[in-house]
């Protein structure tokens, strides 16, 4: 049965990647109405997807026809369309980050709970076929226990002076670039491993002043092990290697996982994804491929998106998680500022 969705704001660019995409009859989903305070970006969206414009999203919610919406306005907003949406009895689909302060996050998470809406977070990184392969990996205790995680996530936008004037960066709309996209490998870090014991970060405004906390490097301790590592540059020309987890029995590499390193030139042939096993002495090369670019990797996100709307697969990550995700991002503030190791219930990253 066709799934009706209604887009509440426009600002993350992804929403074009996720719309395009279900524009293919195979995903079952009709995107037949949207709102957006800024009128250029909804007129655009109108003409290109033939929405239904709204003024207002209290109007769209009001559509009995509308079966779910995508929340992909600026993060200040989540909290409040979220509250609306759920009230309204919609699914709900929320990009990232969920929320700037861990009481928005708290509010998302009561709506969904009190109105018991089917919620996920849009979080990429959960669906992205190599890195299931690696959980796989990790899970089936076949490379033995994980001693070390390290991930690399970067972006170029930095060095474009343009950038600056973006939503991304103005701290009452999404405080900064680190909250805005080192909280992909931060969830990322939540998903293959679980909540750490304590959080150590080093964030800095290096290049230029008007886009700060743009590289940054946090460490997630574990009870008894692992050491998570997630760094970021979000000034990076390019890159190649994205994550490395070393075993006791093997060591996973992947490649070309990023922005940077999925989008600069690669040699013909490179594997994106291999483990070595201490067992058999070689490396085994994963048959799944590496997008052609950052967009492709985007665009894999609208079938699991598709399906979680159709009930075919569960939350890719549950309002709670998405919380936890949050906090653990938060922490890393709390570590910069203060110059410390920072507990994951910390009561200082409810005030930051």
């Amino acid at each position: 049965m066709m799934k009706k969705v209604g887009v509440l704001g426009l600002a993350h660019g992804h929403i074009h990647a996720i719309c395009d995409e279900w524009t293919n009859p195979e995903h079952q989903i009709c995107v037949i109405a949207g709102w957006d305070h800024d009128q250029i970006r909804l007129q655009q969206a109108v003409e290109k997807y033939k929405l239904i414009a709204y003024d207002s999203p209290e109007q769209l919610l009001m559509n009995s026809n509308v079966d779910a919406v995508i929340i992909t306005a600026e993060t200040s907003r989540h909290a409040d369309l979220v509250e609306m949406s759920a009230a309204a009895g919609k699914a709900i689909i929320l990009y990232k980050p969920m929320s700037i302060t861990m009481p928005e996050a708290d509010r998302i998470v009561n709506a969904v709970n009190q109105h018991g809406v089917p919620f996920t977070m849009a979080w990429q990184m959960r669906v992205d076929p190599q890195n299931v392969k690696m959980k796989q990996l990790i899970e089936s205790s076949e490379l033995g226990r994980v001693l070390m995680v390290r991930r690399k996530h970067s972006l170029g936008m930095g060095l474009n002076a343009d950038f600056a004037n973006s939503w991304h960066v103005q701290p009452e709309e999404n405080r900064d670039i680190w909250a805005d996209d080192a909280s992909h490998p931060i969830d990322f870090i939540h998903w293959l491993l679980g909540v750490p014991e304590t959080i150590t970060a080093e964030i800095e405004s290096i290049y230029n002043p008007k886009i700060p906390m743009d590289n940054g490097v946090a460490i997630f301790k574990y009870k008894n092990g692992p050491i998570a590592e997630v760094t970021c540059s979000f000034t990076c020309p390019a890159s190649e290697n994205t994550t490395e987890i070393i075993c006791e029995k093997g060591s996973i590499i992947q490649n070309y996982g990023d922005s940077t390193s999925c989008n600069v030139p690669r040699p013909e042939g490179a594997p994106g994804l291999k483990w070595f096993t201490k067992e058999t002495n070689d490396w085994i090369v994963s048959p799944i491929p590496s997008p052609a670019n950052h967009s492709m990797r985007i665009r894999g996100n609208a079938a699991p998106l598709a399906q979680f709307l159709h009930g075919s697969r569960p939350s890719l990550c549950t309002a709670e998680e998405g919380r936890t995700s949050l906090r653990m991002l938060l922490a890393c503030y709390v570590s910069t500022r203060e110059g410390r190791r920072v507990s994951i219930d910390d009561q200082a990253i409810t005030g930051v």
